[in-house]
Order: C-alpha cells, then structure tokens, then sequence
C-alpha cells in the first residue's frame, strides 16, 4: 500500500505526465486538479515538468507572472499571483512569423517585462531592492496557452501547467526604468489594426514592480530566485486575447514603444 507522501508523488506524476503528453500530441488534456489538490502540490507538479525541461537542454531564462489582475485573484478565489517557467526556446522575434503550430489554444496579452541586472537571493525584498536590480524594460506581449481542454482551469491547473505559459515577443528597444511611472502607464493592444484590449500598469497589482517584488519574494525560499539576465513578464495590462493564425498583434505601451506578435497562417 501507499503511505500518504508516496500517493501525493505519484499524483504529482500523474500530473505531469497527462500535461507533457498534451504538449507533445497537440491535444488538449482533461484538467489535473483531480489529481492535484493545492497549489503547493500543483507548483511540485510544474517542478517535475521544469526538471525534464531542464533536463532535456532546455535553458531557464525567466519567468512570467500570472493572475496579477484582483478580478483574476478574484475569480480563482486566492489572493496572490501565480508564477510559471520561462525558457529560452519559448522566446519569439518581434515583427517576424511566430510559429503558430506550437501552441494549442493560444491568447494574447501585452505586458512589462523587465530585465534584471543584479540577483535577488537574500529576501525578504523590498520595492527599493527591485528597483536597483532592474537593469532595463521593455514592452511585450506574452502568447498564453493552455494544454488544459477548453481553458477549463482553476489555480491548481494553471499552476501545474507552468501558468499556462506558451511563448513571448519582446521589443527591441531598452529602456531605463528611472523616469518611467509602470503603474500610470496606458497600453493598447491591436488584432489586425482593430484595438481589441487596453488598461494601463495599475491593472498588474497597482504596479508592474509590486508584481516583480511579490515574485522576488516567493522565489527566494525556493532553489531558483531571480538571477542576473533573467527575463520577468509582470502579468497582463489589459483583457487577453483569443488568437487566430494569420493575425498581426501590435502592443503600445506608454514610455516603452511598441512589440508586434505576427502568427502564420
């Protein structure tokens, strides 16, 4: 018989096995949360998927930052983000075709992302730390994707299935993030240059860089906290968007320019 950790284990494994399989079919999954029933068991399950990633060649250059917005907080019945893995092969080209085939059920969002320059292993942090170990930012617009059927997804789901991380686009251009107010700055999103999204940085917890701390934070305790390098997409600023193939996105954010996510047909 199982003792109780060896069931939680072979769960977890469940977990992981049902969402790798989903990825590597192309066909959507049931959800996990039958087999997961935390959100601690739903990060060790995004645990094992990082390591076979890890494993495989994969290489971490970041994270990204999901359920930023209180209505999402809201909605999912918790009262803080959710954070998932960010690898090098998820990154795509601004204004150059994005190999739509990859994904599942994709979306868009645009975001701030911002670039660090100095580690953050020694919490607890405060927003000054944040500040100081951001090197530059730039706009971005983050192509969520689910491996779930039917975005039929709790906490628990997202979380396992690395906060329904699919790839991103980054703008070129580096800004410095002394003279930028992130929270009072307006985006507007376009799908085939017919606005389709808008907010501002006060959607992402008041302030991109309280997202950044509240992620710094939740990292440190952990065996991978923010290094010099990495990449952080700080969660959405406006309403995300369903993506068909053949649509051209254009994000504009104030302060930081413009990063286009064009998808093949």
């Amino acid at each position: 018989m199982y003792d109780e950790w060896s069931l939680a284990v072979d769960t977890r494994g469940q977990a992981a096995e049902r969402l790798v399989e989903a990825a590597r079919t192309g066909k959507p999954c049931a959800p996990v949360r039958d087999l997961v029933a935390s959100a601690a068991d739903a990060y060790a399950v995004q645990e094992i998927n990082t390591r076979r990633a890890l494993a495989e060649g994969r290489r971490l250059v970041g994270r990204k930052i999901g359920a930023t917005n209180p209505l999402l907080q809201q909605k999912f019945g918790i009262d803080q983000p959710d954070y998932g893995m960010l690898f090098a092969d998820m990154a795509e080209l601004d204004g150059l075709p994005v190999r739509a085939g990859r994904f599942l059920q994709p979306r868009a969002e645009a975001e701030v992302a911002l670039v660090f320059g100095a580690d953050l292993t020694e919490g607890p942090f405060t927003l000054v730390d944040v500040i100081r170990a951001v090197e530059f930012v730039l706009p971005a617009i983050e192509i969520a994707d689910s491996r779930i059927a039917d975005w039929d997804i709790t906490i628990a789901d997202t979380i396992a299935d690395n906060a329904s991380s699919g790839a991103y686009v980054l703008g070129g251009t580096p800004m410095p993030l002394s003279g930028l107010d992130l929270g009072a700055a307006a985006m507007t999103m376009t799908r085939n240059g017919e606005q389709v999204s808008s907010g501002s940085g006060a959607a992402c917890m008041g302030n991109p860089l309280n997202a950044a701390l509240w992620l710094a934070g939740a990292l440190a305790a952990g065996d991978r906290p923010l290094r010099a390098g990495d990449v952080v997409l700080t969660g959405a600023l406006g309403p995300v968007v369903p993506v068909e193939a053949g649509d051209v996105f254009e994000a504009r954010i104030e302060g930081l320019g413009s990063v286009r996510a064009v998808f093949g047909t």
